[in-house]
């Protein structure tokens, strides 16, 4: 049981996201932000522990066009989706627990 966490892009996102199924889990990240870093820890964690959520990182200066899309105006913002369709976000830094309740809901 875990996952593998990788960095996509806003076009990669999109394509997941059209296919409608399975859960995906995106960190929007920066790469000078502490928080950010801290995150990334927290999430290496969660995803040693599922095996039905994928977990997907997005450069947040590197994809300005899924940043308007998803409304993202801060990082860090982690987008839960279900099936294609938003779930629940979160921004700032967040602990396991409260990400794991958010994945399980």
């Amino acid at each position: 049981m875990a996952v593998t966490i990788r960095e996509i892009d806003g076009d990669e996102l999109e394509v997941l996201l059209a296919k409608g199924e399975g859960n995906i889990l995106a960190d929007f990240y920066s790469k000078t932000c502490g928080p950010c870093k801290m995150l990334s820890f927290v999430l290496k964690d969660i995803a040693k522990g599922i095996d039905d959520v994928e977990i997907v990182l997005l450069d947040y200066d590197m994809n300005k066009e899924a940043l308007e899309k998803h409304n993202v105006t801060g990082y860090p913002t982690i987008i839960f989706f279900k099936n294609g369709q938003e779930i629940e976000r979160m921004k700032g830094l967040q602990q396991k627990p409260v990400i794991l309740r958010m994945i399980s809901a």
